[in-house]
């Protein structure tokens, strides 16, 4: 028992010794927080020459007055361009003798589906080039159809057109506008079968989602957005999302191309709130402006593609970029 003891108390301190002779000041590797106190500072460096000159920058120079580069900065807060997200919505869209399907998804998703359409379907792919969007169905032995994927107006949207060819001599054939329909219809179909619960994606066809017909820059102090689109397109596009948001248009003056809008009629049961603030609706679509808050909206189209402006005719620019926020977040 002695002996156990013994060993036990040898073992104990064999233990605290080795703990020391690893982390303590002597060990092999000792504590280093106290370091910085045994720091130095170099001496200065011997030039060559007296022409050479050290330049020593201050990146933290303390805050005065009279000193440019010293002075606090005022940089205003970003802009901020609402996009919506998702929902799988599938339409099928016409605007005089052109026809589309919509597809709330990306292109380089489409393209997968648009392609298994075809390939289970009686027709064939002669060809596809996922990086132009484009594909090329034999329908029969005189026609071609030629599928066009592209990006749509709003974001991770997609818009697919089809044309028809002669297939001996590729030129355009006679566009039957009933013949596109049942087709196109055809392919909205299968869309709203697959686009909820299809999850892949094409690696070829990420490009197409760089080309986005919808850009939002600033000029002069001016928020636009640039559609990628000739004016007809584009006015649909702005008519349609100023009846999503409910916003009302006074007046409207297509040939100008200018939209002049004040506040959304709601009933009276509806409470008013300040611009900007939402009713209680369940899609939270609705923009309610002031009755003071007056705008216009100016669409100006040069090579096929139109800007979209919106001016506050009470001068107030915030309630303008705010107003061109919630049509760029409804348009599609």
């Amino acid at each position: 028992m002695k002996y156990l003891k013994k060993s036990c108390f040898l073992a104990l301190l064999a233990s605290i010794s080795s703990c020391s002779y690893i982390s303590g000041p002597e060990g092999l590797f000792p504590e280093t927080k106290d370091k910085f106190f045994e720091e130095k500072l170099s001496a200065d460096l011997e030039l060559p020459s007296s022409d050479i000159a050290i330049i020593k920058d201050d990146h933290y120079p303390p805050i005065s007055e009279g000193i440019a580069a010293a002075e606090i900065q005022d940089i205003p807060a970003p802009r901020q361009i609402f996009s919506s997200g998702e929902s799988n919505e599938v339409q099928l869209r016409r605007l005089g003798e052109l026809m589309w399907v919509y597809v709330e998804t990306l292109p380089s998703t489409s393209w997968p589906i648009t392609k298994n359409y075809f390939e289970a379907s009686a027709m064939s792919i002669i060809e596809a080039d996922p990086d132009a969007g484009i594909m090329l169905i034999k329908y029969s032995d005189t026609l071609n159809l030629k599928i066009t994927i592209e990006h749509g107006i709003k974001e991770a949207s997609t818009e697919v057109f089809l044309s028809v060819y002669n297939s001996n001599d590729d030129i355009l054939a006679k566009q039957d506008p009933n013949f596109i329909q049942q087709e196109l219809e055809k392919i909205v179909q299968f869309f709203a079968s697959s686009a909820a619960s299809f999850s892949g994606t094409s690696l070829a066809a990420q490009n197409l989602n760089d080309r986005k017909k919808a850009k939002i820059f600033n000029v002069n102090d001016q928020t636009i957005i640039e559609l990628s689109l000739g004016f007809d397109r584009a006015w649909s596009a702005v008519s349609r999302a100023l009846e999503a948001g409910n916003i009302t248009s006074n007046d409207i003056d297509r040939d100008q191309g200018v939209f002049l809008v004040s506040y959304s009629v709601e009933s009276e049961s509806s409470s008013w709130f300040s611009f900007l603030n939402f009713n209680n609706d369940e899609n939270n679509n609705s923009l309610l402006l002031g009755e003071s808050a007056e705008f216009r909206i100016l669409l100006e189209s040069q090579n096929d593609k139109t800007n979209i402006f919106v001016e506050s005719l009470e001068g107030n620019n915030e309630e303008a970029d705010a107003l061109l926020s919630k049509i760029n977040e409804l348009l599609s």
